[in-house]
């Protein structure tokens, strides 16, 4: 009786421990794509001005691929149809990171900013 007991106490032990293994998995994931994401809205703008388009791309590991998506904003602006009296204008970023997890299932995370550029 103890033998079984004891058996059923580390099955169960062992399955406990292997969700943890995998929710850790999971969660390093999710925090590369989110180091993925950062850094490609934190280049939008910077290493070349604003542009409308669409990019593409994956991670060194191929693990995780990405889509840059900038177009222009309407926020702030002024009544529609009125003339820019800025030689600027708002751009709004946003990506896409996209993996398939240990689960096989896939996964993604977006994030979004806006940014100053311009007109031109």
């Amino acid at each position: 009786m103890a033998f079984v007991l004891l058996s059923a106490v580390l099955v169960t032990g062992f399955e406990i421990f292997s969700q943890g293994l995998r929710r850790a998995g999971d969660l390093d994931d999710y925090a590369s794509a989110i180091v993925i994401a950062q850094s490609k809205l934190a280049a939008a703008g910077t290493e070349e001005q604003f542009k409308e388009g669409q990019g593409q791309g994956e991670s060194e590991d191929r693990r995780f691929r990405w889509t840059v998506v900038i177009s222009r904003s309407d926020e702030g602006a002024g009544a529609p149809g009125q003339p820019a009296n800025s030689a600027y204008q708002l751009f709004r970023v946003d990506v896409r990171v996209a993996w398939t997890g240990i689960d096989s299932r896939e996964h993604s995370i977006a994030l979004a900013t806006l940014g100053l550029g311009s007109r031109i």
